[in-house]
């Protein structure tokens, strides 16, 4: 995965998507969930994870409680500790946070804590979360920091302006 060129492609049309999913907070067109599955089918096929990690590179997850429990626990290390040298608490939303970026457990484009990571990291980048037409902020988001997410929206304004009265 090329990510400058993706960084460079998502800037290009970062503008044009987010008018896009602007509109679909206003206009849900009928058949939305099955047009998003579909859509999102074919993105996992073109789409590796593992080639990209630019999610891990640069955002943080918020770690909740439960998070940091099952982390420390799998890390052997208490709670507080793990919290004392990976993490901040964010002022602005009063979630806890990485320290630094990028993650401080990905290893050669892997995570290296997978089976035990985040809920905010195991549900990214977020495509199942239903009703779609809710999430729009996070995509609008995510669109610079996932190819994943970039592909979704491109396509799903593809078939939506193109079947649906817009």
């Amino acid at each position: 995965m090329d990510l400058e060129k993706f960084r460079a492609r998502a800037a290009r049309k970062k503008k044009d998507l987010t008018a896009f999913l602007n509109k679909l907070d206003e206009i849900v067109p009928v058949g939305m969930p099955e047009v998003v599955a579909k859509a999102d089918e074919k993105v996992w096929q073109e789409i590796d994870c593992t080639q990209c990690a630019n999610c891990c590179k640069t955002m943080t997850p918020a770690f909740s409680k439960a998070d940091i429990i099952r982390i420390a626990t799998h890390l052997r290390m208490r709670p507080s500790d793990f919290r004392d040298k990976w993490l901040k608490k964010e002022e602005s939303s009063g979630d806890w946070v990485n320290t630094t970026q990028p993650c401080q457990f990905l290893v050669d484009n892997k995570c290296s804590i997978y089976a035990v990571r985040p809920s905010d990291c195991a549900e990214f980048p977020h495509h199942n979360k239903k009703p779609f037409d809710e999430y729009n902020e996070t995509f609008k988001n995510n669109l610079v920091h996932c190819p994943a997410t970039l592909n979704l929206v491109e396509r799903l304004k593809k078939v939506v302006e193109r079947d649906f009265e817009w």
